[in-house]
C-alpha cells in the first residue's frame, strides 16, 4: 500500500519512523518493547501507532518479532535523518555550537525545516558526508553509506582501531568523551579488559601516557573500525 501523504508527516511519525529506520539498521524488526524503551513511551501507545503506519503503508508488520520499514517508509526515514545530520552539523560548523549541545537543538529544529532549506545548509557546507558524531548523512536522494562498525565494548585487547562514530544522545556523556579525547577519527588501543562485562583501560591516541579506564556502558555506544 502506498503512503497517503495530503499533508506532511506529523512530528509524532516522523519520530517513529526514524526510531524504527535505527532499530532495523542491521536487519532485523524493531519490537515493540524497542521501540517503547527508544521513544519513552507506553507499548500500549506503540502499538496502537505501528498500526497506523502500517495501514498507511510506511512499516510491515513482522508476525511475533515486530516491524520493519517499508521502501516508501524508509525513503521518509532517510529523509528525517538527512534533516537532523544536517542541522547537527551546521549548527556545529557555522553557529559555532559544541558537539554535546546540537542533538537536541537538531531534534527541536528537523520538524520545523523544509527540505529546500536543508539543501541549502548543506550546500553551503560543501555537502559534508557525515556529522559531529560521526553518522552517515544521507544525500538528498536517499542514499547513505553503509556502516557495520563493531563497539569498542567487543573490541579485542591489544587492537587498536579508530572511533568512526558515537551516540549522540546523552549531552553529559559528550562532554566527558570530549575530556578524555574519545572522538571520530582518534585512534584507540585497548590495553586490558575487565570480565563479566567490567571496564575497559584504553590508550587514547594523542593524551600522552596515561591510560583512561571506561565503563562497558560507555564503551558500548563509541563505533569502531579499523584505522585510515
Amino acid at each position: 500500500m502506498s503512503p497517503r501523504r495530503s499533508s506532511p508527516l506529523s512530528r509524532s511519525v516522523e519520530d517513529y519512523l526514524k526510531a524504527v529506520y535505527a532499530l532495523t539498521e542491521r536487519g532485523e524488526p524493531a519490537s515493540t518493547s524497542a521501540l517503547a524503551e527508544a521513544l519513552d513511551i507506553q507499548p500500549a501507545s506503540v502499538t496502537g501507532m505501528i498500526k497506523r503506519l502500517d495501514e498507511s503503508g510506511f512499516v510491515e508488520h513482522v508476525p511475533y518479532r515486530g516491524v520493519r520499514l517499508t521502501e516508501v517508509g524508509s525513503r521518509e526515514a532517510l529523509r528525517i535523518i538527512r534533516r537532523h545530520r544536517v542541522l547537527e552539523t551546521y549548527l556545529s560548523k557555522r553557529l559555532g555550537y559544541s558537539w554535546d549541545d546540537v542533538h537536541h537543538e537538531a531534534e527541536r529544529l528537523e520538524h520545523a525545516a523544509s527540505d529546500e532549506l536543508i539543501d541549502r545548509m548543506a550546500a553551503s557546507l560543501e555537502d559534508p558526508s557525515h556529522d559531529p558524531h560521526g553518522a552517515p548523512i544521507p544525500t538528498s536522494s536517499g542514499e547513505i553509506e553503509h556502516t557495520d562498525f563493531s563497539s569498542l565494548a567487543d573490541t579485542a585487547e591489544n587492537a587498536t582501531v579508530e572511533i568512526k562514530a558515537v551516540q549522540d544522545e546523552d549531552s553529559e556523556r559528550l562532554r566527558y568523551m570530549e575530556t578524555i579525547g574519545l572522538r571520530p577519527g582518534v585512534l584507540v588501543t585497548v590495553v586490558a579488559r575487565a570480565p563479566f562485562n567490567g571496564p575497559l583501560t584504553v590508550a587514547v591516541d594523542g593524551q600522552g601516557a596515561s591510560d583512561e579506564v571506561i565503563g562497558h556502558d560507555l564503551a558500548r555506544r563509541i563505533f569502531v573500525g579499523q584505522p585510515g
